[in-house]
């Protein structure tokens, strides 16, 4: 158990787990072939932004329980089972189902819902090395998808290919099937330490004649206790901002672990514009996020973020503690 959070695509066999349903060392086997994993995640924020009243909150943000069942060496099945309060209303549902086929061991195949290979940050609080995503993944991020995914993984590169139903939001939940969407990847992995990958996402926008296409591409190094990364993206009519809104973002983030404390700094920046308007929504903020693993299953994260929204001109703080326990 590593002592920061560190996304499983960092490294070159991100994709062979992403692809076949192979789960990390964490979890623990009920028969010979299904095994659990998943994580708690409970928070304390407190929001302070110019021109509102302060907002805090204390309680349970998600919980999730992966099961993964081997048939064979060649093929497995996974379902993902989460409960989540994203402050839009609490629910359960079924997050990834899928089941994938090793067609050899470079070449698999997998069917069913299941999240994008595409961006930087995860989805998962497990996945990522400070409390909060940046929050332009729905701008950029193919999020969760219900479709097919073709992948090829040697030793210093890698390739996919995912015809999906929609790219409409990060929850999955759109279903043009009418008119399928396009995700490709190409990604080189030139040692054991550095990772650059691209993703190019395009699909039919939903009511309308434009599509939608999403670049994403990143690169990081990590060597022992450092980490670096760097993201960039571009999107046009991406789902979450509609027709005739361009945008772009980065972000840059260092982080370095020593013992079992680590500490995460995060610069990011996005801006949308739209057609015959200009920018309609631009942040720059920066995260300070120091954590603790209190034992190996339990991590302690604490962050500092400011953003400030350039349209309006406010500047946000925000406070967060979080408890992640993952088995």
């Amino acid at each position: 158990m590593t002592y920061y959070k560190q996304p499983a695509i960092v490294t070159g066999l991100w994709l062979a787990a992403a692809v076949t349903g192979a789960q990390a060392d964490d979890g623990f086997k009920l028969t010979d072939k299904l095994s659990v994993s998943g994580f708690i995640d409970m928070s304390s924020v407190y929001v302070d932004a110019d021109g509102q009243d302060s907002v805090s909150s204390t309680g349970l943000d998600q919980v999730e329980l992966n099961l993964l069942y081997t048939f064979s060496d060649k093929l497995t099945a996974q379902v993902d089972i989460e409960y989540d309060d994203d402050g839009n209303g609490k629910e359960t549902d079924i997050e990834q189902a899928f089941f994938s086929y090793a067609l050899s061991d470079q070449l698999s195949l997998k069917a069913g819902r299941f999240l994008s290979y595409s961006g930087w940050e995860t989805q998962e609080p497990t996945g990522l090395f400070q409390y909060s995503g940046t929050g332009y993944a729905k701008y950029f991020y193919g999020g969760y998808q219900q479709g097919v995914s073709a992948a090829y993984n040697a030793k210093s590169y890698a390739l996919a290919m995912s015809v999906v139903s929609d790219i409409g939001d990060l929850k999955g939940e759109a279903s043009d099937t009418s008119n399928p969407a396009f995700e490709l990847m190409a990604a080189i992995m030139p040692s054991d330490s550095v990772t650059v990958k691209g993703f190019y996402i395009t699909d039919k926008l939903d009511g309308s004649s434009e599509t939608s296409n999403l670049l994403n591409l990143w690169a990081s190094y990590a060597d022992g206790p450092l980490t670096l990364a760097a993201e960039y993206n571009q999107s046009e009519n991406a789902p979450a901002a509609g027709a005739g809104v361009d945008a772009d973002g980065y972000l840059l983030m260092a982080n370095y672990a020593f013992d079992k404390w680590a500490l995460t700094f995060r610069y990011h920046h996005w801006e949308l514009d739209q057609e015959m308007v200009g920018s309609i929504e631009e942040y720059n903020g920066f995260t300070i996020a120091p954590s603790f693993n209190i034992t190996e299953n339990l991590l302690i994260v604490t962050e500092y973020r400011f953003d400030e929204d350039k349209i309006s001109g406010a500047d946000i703080n925000t406070f967060a503690v979080e408890a992640l326990l993952s088995f």
